[in-house]
């Protein structure tokens, strides 16, 4: 089994969690994924049975930060 946290300390976290928590709920195989907010950052936890499925499951959501957060640059 294979883990991983990404903790976002930027302005934006309270917005990301809730822009990705439903991307949670639509699981990528093999992974599991827990969105929560902790102390003003958001803390996105990644479980996968393997190797393969970490990875995907990390670039899919470092994509999905990197998004909403050029979403946030461009509206305000």
């Amino acid at each position: 089994m294979f883990a991983a946290w990404i903790r976002v300390t930027s302005d934006e976290a309270p917005d990301i969690i809730s822009a990705l928590s439903p991307e949670a709920g639509r699981e990528l195989p093999r992974t599991k994924a827990c969105l929560r907010l902790e102390d003003g950052a958001g803390v996105i936890e990644l479980t996968a049975s393997d190797a393969s499925a970490m990875r995907a499951a990390l670039n899919a959501y470092l994509e999905c930060i990197r998004i909403t957060e050029d979403i946030g640059r461009i509206t305000r």
